[in-house]
């Protein structure tokens, strides 16, 4: 992958990685998403990045530990949005607006720098303060900027990065290596940008290390999202 940063200044931009350990096509997807959250920026943009582990690929006598059933049926939304066949792994998202395969570099690039083009909103994260796997937080916009109509607060809560010896599936025996993984999302309300307490808590979450809080905006009516925000939380 190479985009260089032109110093331009752009809003974040977010992109989802459906992905699972069973599935021997998602590695590199996996890779390519380690390398985009290492950048933090492609071509003057800021990148949020989900790594989601949808369940489909799972078997009787091996499970993904990092598998939701909440991220399979998010998934299988935007599979009926896209008119897709079927959902399938590993599929990229970016904003909500364009999918791709995960591993295809250079569409992914592009939908970013489409993204970041597109009107938004600047969303930030205030107050935020973990404890064990539960976090407390707020909202925000810039004051005195009003809040969107028709749109949609999600919060989720990820492992900073994690790392897996695959026992089942088409990866077994291999180590796995991954960013930001997804441990709980949720949608948070219509008053989440009134600057209302809001919490979140991953019950499967690492017991230690880093955990990513990441808020973001959808257009309710078209499913885009129109902004991002992320923070780091240290324990």
């Amino acid at each position: 992958m190479a985009a260089a940063d032109n110093g331009a200044s752009h809003r974040p931009v977010l992109v989802e990685l459906f992905t699972s350990e069973g599935c021997s096509s998602c590695p590199p997807a996996d890779d390519l998403l380690a390398r985009i959250d290492a950048q933090k920026r492609v071509a003057g943009t800021p990148v949020v990045v989900l790594s989601e582990h949808v369940t489909y690929w799972d078997r009787p006598e091996w499970h993904d530990p990092y598998a939701l059933d909440s991220v399979t049926s998010r998934q299988q939304d935007y599979g009926t949005r896209f008119h897709l066949d079927s959902v399938y792994t590993p599929q990229a998202l970016v904003d909500g607006e364009a999918q791709m395969t995960g591993s295809d570099a250079a569409a992914l690039l592009r939908a970013i720098a489409q993204a970041a083009a597109s009107p938004g909103i600047d969303l930030s994260i205030q107050d935020a303060q973990l404890s064990g796997n539960e976090v407390h937080f707020k909202v925000g916009l810039p004051s005195g900027a009003p809040a969107p109509a028709n749109t949609a607060i999600t919060a989720a809560l990820a492992d900073d990065s994690a790392q897996a010896a695959v026992s089942g599936g088409e990866n077994a025996g291999h180590t796995l290596r991954y960013v930001a993984v997804v441990r709980v999302m949720k949608e948070m309300g219509k008053s989440a940008l009134a600057g209302q307490p809001l919490e979140l808590k991953a019950s499967g979450a690492a017991k230690s290390g880093p955990l990513r809080l990441v808020v973001f905006a959808t257009d309710r009516k078209s499913g885009h999202v129109i902004g991002v925000a992320e923070q780091t939380l240290n324990r």
